[in-house]
């Protein structure tokens, strides 16, 4: 397994169709937040913003500290929900429904939390940071959660620019697809 770098270009959502399966991938892949989100005990779901980072297997990668209720709910339950969001107006979001566990192999804990970093920077962390996040991260008993996406559902970006706009503006009903479904042909 590879750790995806910080993509430079992430991928545009169309605003005049759905998503074609490919793209949703492909978004997933060229961006950097999300909504993680998880089933409670008791109440709603638990939502949080957190940073994330895509591999060349699909997996995606979520750094958190062992003793938080993201790591308990994973052990629990193996479900999670990826709101990935879209950092450019107008906003674009993809829900998607993963499998998931947690992993505390040292050195892919200290691998992910050095990627973070460089997302939540923009740059890459220098190797010498190394040592210094090797420690953070065993002061701090940090995990990964290991996220396999199984199903996708997709909302385009439909907003107004202006108000005489109102008239123009058009919505469609999209559907959740399997992660790895095909892109249809015409």
């Amino acid at each position: 397994m590879k750790i995806l770098p910080l993509s430079r270009d992430p991928l545009v959502a169309p605003t005049d169709r759905d998503m074609l399966p490919s793209e949703r991938r492909e978004f997933v892949r060229t961006h950097r937040t999300c909504v993680f989100g998880h089933a409670r005990r008791a109440d709603g779901p638990s939502m949080s913003i957190v940073y994330y980072v895509p591999t060349d297997e699909d997996e995606l990668l979520v750094s958190t500290m062992r003793g938080r209720a993201k790591a308990k709910a994973v052990a629990r339950s193996g479900k999670v929900s990826l709101c990935i969001l879209d950092e450019r107006w107008p906003f674009a979001y993809l829900q998607v429904y993963c499998d998931a566990h947690v992993d505390d192999e040292p050195t892919l804990v200290v691998d992910v939390m050095m990627a973070v970093a460089g997302r939540m920077s923009g740059e890459p962390l220098p190797e010498a940071a190394r040592p210094v996040v090797a420690t953070m991260a065993k002061d701090e008993d940090r995990v990964v959660i290991r996220c396999r996406p199984y199903s996708t559902f997709a909302q385009p970006p439909r907003h107004l620019h202006r108000n005489d706009q109102a008239e123009k503006i058009t919505h469609w009903i999209t559907a959740a697809m399997p992660w790895d479904a095909p892109d249809e042909r015409s």
